[in-house]
C-alpha cells in the first residue's frame, strides 16, 4: 500500500508499479511542456477572424468583435444596405482614452462590449472602473464612477445588493426574491414594492431550487405587457436534505439544502399562479401542484431564470404550459385564465419511456408554441420515432395537420412567422453524411415548401435579427474553421463577414481531429465520433487507447460539430503517447427516439457496449491501436461511465480515472434519475429497479487501475456517491486510488488533469511521468 500526498487531500491504494507488461518509453517534462500547448487557453489565441457574436440593434444592424492578426476590432454591419465597416474610428476613441498614465492602442482597447446612445452618435462602455460615454463626432469622452449597486443583466446578481433579478420586457421593473416572496423594484427610483405576503421558509414564491442546482434569483415569466408575473410557489415541505461540510481549521461549516432522491415519498412540487402587479394581486390555477419537472430539463429554470414550459398570448389575456408527470412519460398541455384561474385540458401525449419537447440540454428550450390569435399550437413529438412538429387546433385539442416528417430530427424551432404561417427551425439527419451537423430550414405550417436555407455540408450556427429579416450564419466542421456571413430569410448571402485564419495555428502545429464512423452494437447503427493522433505519430509504433466519455442521456461525448482549436484536453492528452477515441454511443440525443432510448431503464449500460465496439473496429482497422492498453475517462457523468466501463468490462478497459461520478443515481437528484432509470420500486428482498446501474455493487469486478476523484462540496453530484464505490472497494479488498478535493465543487481543476495524465502514462504507457508537473498558469 502507498499513501499518496499532494496538495490535495488524498487517500490511495495501489501499487506503485503497474504489472502490465509492455515496452518501456519515455514521457518527459517536454512532453508534458508541448502537450500543454494543445489547451485551449494557447489554441485559441491563435485564431483569427472566428468567432461571431452578433449584438442585434434594434434596426436590424448589428455589431460584433473580431480578432485580428494586429488586435481586436469593432465591426458595424448593416444588412439592407449590405455593408460591414468599423464601428468607430479605433485610433480617434484610443487617444481619446489615453492619458498620461495610460496610453491606448487602437486595436487593443480596454473594453469588450458596448451600447449605442439613442441618436448612436456616443457609444457607452464600461472599462477601468467607469462608465464612459464617447462622442462619435468628436471623440470627447466623459465618464462617471461606476456604481456596485447598478443593476446588472437579468439573472445575474449586484454586489451590495444580495439579490438577483429578472427585468420586464419594457426594461421598467425587475423582479426578485426576499423572504421567501416575490417583490418587485422599480428600476429609475429604486422603489421597492411586495407582491406576495404568505411565502414561508420550504414554501416560498419562484425559488430556484432544482437540488442539484440552485440560486437566489427568482423563477418567472414577464407577460408581455410587463403587468403579470407567471410563477410558482416551490413547496419543499417534507423533501429530504443533502449535507456538506467545509474544510477548516476549528469548526467546520454546514451547508444543508432540500435535495429530493428517486424514490422519496416528497419531491419538490410547484403550485403555479399569476401575480397581478395592479393590487398587487394573486391568482391561484385551479389545479392541484404540478411535481417539479420539465419537458426539457431535469429542472424549471432556464437560462435568466425563464420559466420553463409556459407561454403568455401576446396579448397578455391567455397562459399556456406543460405539465409533466413525475416519471416524465405524460406531457399535458394547458390554457388558463389568468385573471379567474381556469385551467382547461387541451391535450396529452404519453410515451413509454419518457416525453421530451426538445434537446433535454442546454437551456431547456422547448418546441412547442402556443398560437391564440389562430387558436394553434404548434406541437413537437417522437411519436414516429423521430422529432417532428405538428399543428393542432388549440380549442378541440385535434391535430389538423402535421408539419415535418422523414427519417431525420427537428433539434430547435428558431421563429414562427405567424403572419406568414412559416417555421424557421434547425434540424440535423435530412442531408447526406453526420446526422449531428444542424442545418437551418423553413417550412409553412400546413407541411409544405419545406426548404434548406444553409446548403453548405456544415455545422450551422444561427442568430436571427430582431426583425427576423437577416440572420447570422456561423459553418464549420471540427476539422474547418468557420466562415461566418449574413443572409437574408430566404437564405441568400447579403454580406460576408468573417473566414477564420488558422494559419498561425497550424504553423503551432495543431492538427485537427480525425472524424470516424463505425458500427453501434447491434452491427447495424451508425455511430460517429473523433479520433486524436499523437502530432509525432509513428505508424510503425503501437499505441496505447483513450476513451474519454460523456454517456448523457442529455448529451453525448463529443458535442457540437462546430470547429473548436481545441476539444477539451483530448489532443493534448494525444501528444503523451496515446491514440483518443471518443464517440456518441447509442442512448445519447440528437438522432431518433429509439436511438436515445437504447438504455432506458438500464443507466448502468451508459453506451458502454458501443465504445467498446468502435474502439474495436478501429483497432483491427489500424494496427498501430494497441487493444491490450485501453484506458477510459471522464468527469460526472462520464465519472460514472469510466467506473461502470472499467468495472463490466474489467478484460477490455485495463485503467480508469473517474471524477465528479453519479456512481448511484438512486443516490442522485430524483429528477435525473426518474426520467432515465424509470420511478424508483423496492422489492420484497430489499432490491430495487435501481440496483443492476450502481457501480458499488460491482467491485468485486475490478481487475485494473482505478482513480476516483471528487471535490468534497460538490452540490451537483455530492461525494456520498463516490464514498458509496470507495466503502466498497476496501470491503472487497481492492486496490485504487482516490484523491479527495477539499472543499471543491464539481469540476476538479488542472491538478486533477495532471494527475488523470500521470495515471495514464503510469499504467498505460509503463513510465514514471515528470514529478509533480506544473501547467503555466497553474497557481495552486
Amino acid at each position: 500500500m502507498r499513501l499518496l500526498i499532494g496538495i490535495i487531500g488524498i487517500i490511495a491504494l495501489s501499487p506503485t508499479v503497474s504489472q502490465l507488461s509492455y515496452s518501456q518509453e519515455a514521457v518527459t517534462v517536454q512532453d508534458y511542456q508541448r502537450a500543454e500547448k494543445f489547451l485551449g487557453r494557447f489554441t485559441a489565441p491563435l485564431v483569427r477572424h472566428g468567432a461571431v457574436n452578433p449584438n442585434w440593434i434594434g434596426d436590424g444592424r448589428m455589431w460584433y468583435r473580431n480578432v485580428t492578426a494586429e488586435g481586436t476590432e469593432f465591426i458595424l454591419v448593416d444588412p439592407a444596405a449590405q455593408t460591414r465597416t468599423l464601428a468607430f474610428d479605433h485610433q480617434r476613441l484610443a487617444n481619446a482614452l489615453s492619458s498620461a498614465d495610460k496610453s491606448f492602442e487602437a486595436f487593443d482597447l480596454p473594453f469588450s462590449k458596448f451600447s449605442f446612445g439613442e441618436d448612436e452618435q456616443t457609444i457607452t462602455f464600461s472599462a477601468l472602473g467607469r462608465e464612459y460615454t464617447c462622442s462619435l463626432n468628436d471623440y470627447v469622452c466623459t465618464w462617471k464612477e461606476k456604481k456596485e449597486s447598478e443593476l446588472p443583466e437579468s439573472g445575474s446578481t449586484p454586489s451590495g445588493r444580495n439579490r438577483s433579478f429578472v427585468v420586464s420586457p419594457n426594461g421598467k421593473l425587475a423582479a426578485f426574491i426576499r423572504d421567501h416572496n416575490l417583490w418587485t423594484v422599480d428600476l429609475e427610483s429604486d422603489q421597492e414594492t411586495q407582491l406576495t405576503f404568505d411565502g414561508i421558509k420550504d414554501y416560498g414564491y419562484a425559488t430556484n431550487n432544482a437540488g442539484w442546482t440552485k440560486g437566489p434569483g427568482p423563477v418567472v415569466l414577464w407577460s408581455p405587457d410587463s403587468k403579470r408575473i407567471a410563477t410558482f410557489q416551490h413547496d419543499s415541505r417534507g423533501v429530504g436534505e443533502m449535507y456538506m461540510l467545509s474544510t477548516k481549521s476549528g469548526h467546520q461549516a454546514l451547508s444543508r439544502w432540500k435535495y429530493p432522491l428517486p424514490g422519496d415519498e416528497h419531491i419538490f412540487r410547484i403550485s403555479r399562479v399569476v401575480i397581478h402587479l395592479d393590487g398587487p394581486r394573486v391568482v391561484r390555477l385551479n389545479m392541484g401542484p404540478d411535481p417539479h419537472r420539465s419537458t426539457t430539463i431535469d429542472h424549471i429554470a432556464g437560462r435568466g431564470g425563464k420559466f420553463l414550459d409556459v407561454r403568455w398570448s401576446k396579448d397578455s389575456s391567455s397562459l399556456a404550459f406543460a405539465s409533466s408527470s413525475r416519471d416524465h412519460k405524460t406531457a399535458t398541455l394547458r390554457v388558463a385564465d389568468p385573471e379567474t384561474g381556469e385551467v382547461r385540458d387541451v391535450m396529452q401525449e404519453s410515451s413509454e419511456t419518457y416525453f421530451e419537447s426538445g434537446q433535454p440540454s442546454g437551456s431547456g428550450y422547448s418546441n412547442w408554441f402556443y398560437l391564440p390569435e389562430s387558436k394553434e399550437v404548434i406541437w413537437f413529438s417522437e411519436r414516429d420515432n423521430w422529432g417532428h412538429l405538428y399543428l393542432y387546433d388549440v380549442m378541440t385539442g385535434k391535430i389538423k395537420n402535421r408539419i415535418t416528417q422523414g427519417d431525420w430530427a427537428v433539434q430547435k424551432v428558431r421563429y414562427v412567422d405567424r403572419e406568414n404561417r412559416k417555421i424557421y427551425f434547425v434540424a440535423g439527419g435530412r442531408e447526406p453524411g453526420d446526422p449531428y451537423l444542424e442545418r437551418f430550414y423553413r417550412v409553412d405550417m400546413d407541411g409544405s415548401n419545406l426548404r434548406l436555407l444553409t446548403p453548405e455540408s456544415a455545422h450551422h450556427e444561427i442568430s436571427m435579427s430582431p426583425d427576423h429579416k437577416y440572420f447570422v450564419d456561423s459553418y464549420s466542421t471540427p476539422v474547418s474553421p468557420p466562415i461566418t456571413v449574413v443572409r437574408d430569410i430566404d437564405g441568400t448571402v447579403v454580406v460576408k463577414l468573417e473566414s477564420a485564419d488558422i494559419s498561425e495555428l497550424v504553423s503551432s502545429g495543431w492538427q485537427p481531429p480525425i472524424p470516424i464512423k463505425t458500427k453501434a452494437r447491434d452491427g447495424q447503427t451508425d455511430i460517429y465520433g473523433l479520433m486524436y493522433r499523437p502530432t509525432h505519430f509513428d505508424p510503425a509504433k503501437k499505441y496505447p487507447v483513450l476513451n474519454p466519455l460523456y454517456p448523457g442521456p442529455q448529451s453525448g461525448s463529443v458535442g457540437s460539430r462546430r470547429f473548436s482549436a481545441s476539444r477539451s484536453d483530448k489532443q493534448a492528452v494525444a501528444e503523451l503517447g496515446f491514440i483518443v477515441i471518443e464517440v456518441d454511443a447509442m442512448g445519447t440525443p440528437g438522432r431518433s427516439k429509439s436511438f436515445h432510448d437504447a438504455y432506458y431503464g438500464n443507466m448502468g449500460d451508459n453506451g458502454l457496449p458501443d465504445q467498446v465496439a468502435a474502439i474495436k473496429q478501429l483497432g483491427a482497422k489500424y494496427d498501430w491501436m494497441d487493444l491490450d492498453r485501453v484506458g477510459i475517462y471522464g468527469g460526472s457523468g462520464g465519472g460514472f461511465a469510466s467506473t461502470a466501463g472499467i468495472l463490466r468490462y474489467p478484460d477490455f478497459y485495463k485503467v480508469a480515472v473517474s471524477g465528479s461520478g453519479n456512481h448511484d443515481n438512486a443516490s442522485y437528484e430524483d429528477d435525473w434519475g426518474e426520467k432515465w432509470q424509470g420511478l424508483l420500486t423496492r422489492n420484497e428482498d430489499g432490491s430495487s429497479n435501481y440496483d443492476g446501474q450502481a457501480n458499488h455493487l460491482l467491485v468485486d469486478n475490478l481487475k485494473g487501475k482505478l482513480l476516483l476523484g471528487h471535490g468534497s462540496l460538490d452540490s451537483n453530484v455530492p461525494i456520498n456517491n463516490t464514498m458509496l464505490v470507495v466503502q466498497a472497494l476496501i470491503k472487497a479488498n481492492k486496490d485504487f486510488d482516490l484523491l479527495v478535493f477539499p472543499d471543491a465543487g464539481h469540476g476538479l481543476g488542472e491538478y486533477w488533469v495532471r494527475r488523470r495524465w500521470d495515471y495514464f502514462v503510469r499504467h498505460l504507457i509503463g513510465v514514471e511521468p515528470p514529478k509533480e508537473f506544473k501547467f503555466s498558469n497553474n497557481q495552486r
